[in-house]
């Protein structure tokens, strides 16, 4: 069909077989930010915010939201995930997250590294969107990813 490795000859969505891969240490880093006015960023940083501690919480969603990446994504597959790492960055105007995850297995880890980015910022929107409804999500993108057949890339 087409040659993408989701499909089969038929054009039906298929998971692909990574049973004859190589189980190799592999590692994906994604980032995005969330931003928003400085008022709702100055109440974050003060801990103010009425739903508790945004970054907190924030932190154990992307983690959580990792280990469920093949609930969320049909056709990824479930990996025994050795790290999940969530590094949130608050400034005047909003919060960078990078999420950083790794396994060793035959498959990688992108999907679950921008997973975690994505619901991190999904809980920071939920906790603080009484105080800025015009917070943007934004910039979710994959930095680099590291073992594999495909070898090492980076943005």
């Amino acid at each position: 069909m087409s040659g993408l490795t989701h499909l089969d000859d038929q054009g039906s969505a298929r998971m692909v077989d990574v049973g004859g891969k190589t189980v190799t240490q592999r590692q994906a880093v994604a980032r995005g930010r969330i931003t928003m006015t400085p008022e709702a960023a100055a109440a974050i940083a003060a801990g103010s915010v009425q739903k508790g501690d945004v970054l907190a919480v924030a932190r154990v969603a992307g983690i959580m939201a990792a280990k469920k990446t093949s609930d969320l994504i049909p056709l990824c597959h479930p990996l025994p995930l050795s790290k999940v790492e969530i590094d949130l960055v608050l400034d005047d105007t909003g919060v960078t997250a990078t999420a950083t995850a790794a396994t060793a297995g035959q498959t990688g880890v992108e999907m679950e590294a921008l997973t975690a980015v994505s619901v991190t910022l999904l809980t920071v929107y939920d906790m603080a969107k009484a105080l800025d409804k015009r917070m943007t999500i934004g910039d979710i993108r994959l930095l680099s990813k590291t073992g594999g057949k495909s070898g090492d890339w980076h943005a």
